[in-house]
């Protein structure tokens, strides 16, 4: 059982993790022992709230595919159990990104003085590389 928040919990005849063969390099270990993890979750199919299911399937993440899979693949890890884990935990994330809406921003404007200061700063700025120009042959004499 996985719980994501206090009020959603995903049953584990939702989840279908699968342990294969994991891809790279590793030596004789990774020929011979299936440890990476292979989860996947029916969005559909799942008993997450409709609200939820309908933010989920509107991202736009490679994980998801059309019709409406999460695909995770852990394969970090060199044993199976945390290699579950870490694809666990990635579904956890996924879904909790769009449990929560991130906070509207508030425009703001700088003060007057902050204005004042930047033109001022920008004056400096300016008279500053004036002075790096060619001195004239005429100012020389």
């Amino acid at each position: 059982m996985l719980e994501v928040s206090r009020q959603i919990v995903i049953n584990d005849d939702e989840l279908e993790l699968q342990a294969v063969r994991a891809q790279g390099a590793g030596g004789q270990n990774v020929n011979k022992v299936a440890s990476a993890i292979h989860l996947r979750f029916d969005i559909r199919a799942s008993h997450l709230p409709e609200g939820v299911k309908e933010q989920l399937l509107a991202l736009r993440d490679k994980r998801i595919s059309r019709d409406g899979v999460v695909i995770i693949k852990a394969q970090e890890h060199r044993t199976q159990e945390r290699n579950r884990q870490e694809a666990l935990a990635r579904l956890k994330s996924l879904i909790k990104r769009v449990l929560y809406a991130p906070k509207k921003r508030v425009p703001t404007r700088p003060s007057k003085g902050a204005k004042k200061r930047r033109i001022e700063q920008k004056k400096q700025r300016g008279k500053h590389k004036a002075l790096r120009g060619k001195v004239s042959r005429q100012a020389i004499d």
